[in-house]
């Protein structure tokens, strides 16, 4: 035999296991067949490529044992012992598991570990175990062959980026540990299949109340009412039930700085540097605290009450379209709130892939942090009529901006699956629990542990940030006139300070959506945290206020701005990854600046398209 330049990996499985469709997916055109002087069967051989790594597969006739009864079972023994002159003995042995016919492969498998060479074990027709209302504990399997296991689907494709990987990664299979004696009887090892069969395939029997409420929940179209119903509840409630407590807080802030600052025009420095350095950073935080509680709330009702997993599973179809899955479900829906709690939960994805994708489209979901700048501008520039009479069209142009978000999320994931990020759908295995009425001390306590992650990761940004930023509008410092307002004061402070001259600096790159400087410098403020834009409104117009429904801010707006301006910002903070606090855990997450930088910069692309497209289109249709 001559020598090796690559490993060579047996394939192996019992008959009409997928073999044959696994060898020519991972082969591809390169599968070649080997013709032995002698042999009535052929193995075919071909070579398995990832980067700049290959492996020889072998790949042998299907076998039931190694006690040879045929020419088949001798090949194949034949091969795996070493015996065969031209192949030599195998490097590894890959054994194909079909998950329908689970005992037949054990018992193969008892026989392959005596082997005592190195092992990958691909798990094959998992998709018509989930067909059959069964439950396949891969992870157990896994624990109890002691060798890696990786599900896969071969006629789709899933699975077999995962399964290349570890081929040419040889080096690092571990060899099975079976507790089937080397003589042990046929009958030993029978049972002893039958037994690890039955530990990790089960059928999933749920009770009948729960059996009858899935024949709503997921019925294709009472299950889709439901869904939109329940999502339209959360979004309501966290608008309705958080907005009066986060009014409270934020007029306790409000309250606060005021106190602190007195009637003076010009407070000393370092009161100034409290007041709007350090108290407006931690209300800027802890003004959201009940929109997050809200949504975390909810979201631990509907995973202990067992519907979060029905929705999942629901919308599992309709994200795999997007190259995502059901499990991306969850973070997403975490980022309407605030993208950080998204990103963090997206960690329950088993796939580096489909991880890394929805964390860089977790900041496009509409978090709360846009509503404040959204409300400013539709409320003071979108008429508010009804449409059909029924809904108006200030609510129309809101949800139209959540929808719009979504899609591009989801077309945005799609074209990197395809691209930077192309990898096989990992399959997804779900076992609903019964339907349970959740336990609220559970429900606080999960939720309030959420939140607190979520004020760790980002408060922190956020305040130093915020410091940063009254550092910028703070210096040079004026000197105010004994006739000065508090109001104007302010305005020729921003007006002459850092802050303004970056901002007229920087107002040539936003000129084709004709941004002024004000604009351009509240949008500057706001990549520290979209909601500052607010504010620097309102100090750059001197109305004394960052409510979004201060009246005297909106029409200031309407005399500064032009609608089609206006639109424009809205596009803009639709698409741009405006929050330090997101770009820091998203360097956490992802591990890489390299990633970081890519998702701030095709967000920034995003927004500065849509933004000038949206100038130009409502110029067009309003001139």
């Amino acid at each position: 035999m001559q020598a090796r330049s690559i490993p060579h990996v047996a394939l192996v499985g019992v008959p009409n296991s997928g073999k044959t469709t696994l060898f020519n997916s991972l082969t591809g055109q390169r599968k070649k067949v080997a013709n032995y002087p002698g042999v009535t069967v052929e193995p075919s051989v071909g070579i398995v490529r990832q980067h700049a790594s290959a492996i020889a597969l072998v790949d042998l006739p299907g076998v039931y044992s190694l006690s040879p009864k045929s020419t088949d079972e001798e090949i194949t023994l034949r091969v795996l012992e070493g015996a065969d002159p031209h192949l030599g003995s195998p490097d590894g042995v890959l054994l194909i598991l079909d998950a329908t016919n689970l005992e037949k492969g054990l018992l193969l498998f008892s026989q392959l570990a005596s082997l005592g060479k190195p092992m990958l074990v691909a798990l094959t027709m998992i998709d018509e175990v989930k067909r059959r209302s069964a439950m396949l504990d891969d992870i157990q399997l896994e624990a109890t062959l002691g060798v890696k296991v990786i599900p896969i689907v071969g006629v789709k494709g899933i699975g077999i980026t995962e399964l290349r990987s570890e081929l040419v990664n040889i080096e690092h299979w571990r060899t099975p540990f079976v507790h089937v004696p080397p003589d042990a009887t046929i009958e030993d090892r029978i049972s002893w299949a039958r037994l690890v069969a039955a530990q990790v395939l089960r059928e999933v029997h749920l009770d009948e109340r729960s059996e009858r409420i899935d024949r709503i929940v997921l019925h294709p179209l009472w299950g889709m009412v439901v869904f939109v119903l329940i999502m339209a509840l959360i979004f309501q409630s966290i608008f309705t039930w958080a907005q009066p407590v986060m009014d409270w807080i934020d007029y306790g802030f409000s309250q606060l700085r005021a106190w602190m600052v007195g009637d003076a025009i010009a407070p000393p420095l370092w009161l100034d540097f409290l007041a709007n350095g350090i108290v407006a950073g931690v209300g800027s935080v802890l003004v959201f605290a009940p929109q997050i509680f809200v949504l975390m709330v909810l979201v631990t009702i509907l995973e202990d009450s067992g519907y979060l997993a029905r929705a999942a599973f629901f919308v599992d179809a309709i994200l795999g379209s997007f190259g995502l899955q059901g499990r991306s479900f969850i973070p997403l829906l975490s980022s309407y709130a605030c993208a950080i709690p998204g990103i963090l939960s997206a960690r329950m994805i088993p796939s580096h892939a489909e991880r890394m994708a929805t964390i860089l489209v977790a900041p496009l979901m509409t978090c709360s942090a846009r509503l404040p700048v959204y409300t400013l501008l539709i409320a003071a520039f979108v008429p508010p009529v009804l449409v059909g009479g029924v809904i108006s069209l200030q609510a129309l142009v809101l949800g139209g901006l959540y929808l719009a978000a979504a899609v591009v999320g989801l077309c945005v994931a799609w074209l990197l699956r395809k691209t930077v990020l192309s990898s096989d759908r990992t399959p997804f295995f779900l076992e609903f629990p019964p339907y349970r009425v959740p336990h609220w001390r559970n429900v606080v306590v999960r939720a309030y542990g959420r939140m607190q992650d979520f004020f760790q990761t980002a408060g922190t940004v956020i305040l130093a940030l915020s410091v940063v930023l009254w550092a910028l509008a703070s210096f040079p410092r004026v000197e105010p006139q004994p006739t000065m307002s508090a109001d104007h004061y302010r305005r020729m402070q921003l007006e002459q300070s850092y802050a303004a001259k970056l901002g007229k600096a920087i107002a040539p790159v936003f000129a084709p959506m004709h941004f002024d400087w004000q604009v351009t410098l509240g949008i500057i403020g706001s990549f520290a945290a979209r909601e500052v834009f607010v504010s620097v409104m309102g100090q750059l117009y001197a109305v004394g206020g960052d409510d979004p429904s201060n009246l005297g801010l909106q029409h200031a707006l309407q005399r500064q701005l032009q609608p089609p301006v206006a639109f424009a910002v809205l596009a803009f903070y639709m698409f741009a990854l405006q929050c330090m606090s997101t770009i820091a855990v998203l360097r956490r997450e992802t591990g890489s600046w390299r990633w970081t930088a890519f998702a701030f910069a095709y967000m920034l692309v995003l927004a500065y398209g849509a933004a000038a497209l949206t100038y130009n289109i409502t110029s067009a249709l309003l001139s």
